[in-house]
């Protein structure tokens, strides 16, 4: 399927629940041979709908999860690959979808794509997110005695700056 297509698909299902969709051609290597990136923005109330989609499409492959505190909400972007090692056919699809700072909830996808588990873990243990239903909770990076509430990849309150703040003043009081 081309990436045209893929995009036309999910407007489609999800009409106006993708707000956002581009499509970039790369080239790589001394070739240059060409390759396409897709960057969908659907509504948190589709994503993993969304997800179960891209599972019809062919079983994709999932990457990673990239997070970003954007001040107002948590931008989260799924990264995975269609076609995934098929030379000249493989498509990167990037589905990104926003949480609200009051509300950081997303449902897992593990039941989906079980490789996801550990970024799933990580997004929680760095960004805060609750991710509903996933089977397996302990942190991937730090450690179990880490302080409660504090995320490393946060800009707010709530951020490695915390961490900071609590240190200077158990330095005062030492």
């Amino acid at each position: 399927m081309k990436p045209e297509k893929i995009i036309e698909l999910f407007k489609e299902k999800f009409n106006n629940s993708v707000t956002n969709s581009k499509i970039e051609i790369k080239t790589a290597g001394l070739k240059k041979n060409s390759y396409s990136l897709i960057w969908l923005e659907i509504e948190l109330k589709d994503f993993k709908e969304a997800v179960k989609l891209l599972c019809t499409i062919q079983f994709p492959h999932f990457a990673i999860i990239s997070g970003n505190d954007t001040g107002e909400e948590i931008r989260l972007t799924y990264h995975f690959s269609l076609y995934y090692g098929e030379r000249f056919k493989e498509i990167s699809l990037n589905l990104t979808t926003n949480l609200a700072k009051n509300n950081l909830k997303i449902p897992t996808i593990t039941n989906l794509i079980p490789g996801a588990q550990t970024a799933e873990r990580e997004i929680k243990e760095m960004l805060g997110v609750t991710v509903e239903g996933l089977p397996d909770l302990a942190n991937v990076f730090l450690p179990n005695d880490f302080p409660k509430d504090v995320y490393p990849l946060r800009k707010d309150e709530k951020g490695a700056a915390k961490m900071v703040n609590k240190k200077e003043e158990v330095e005062k009081v030492d």
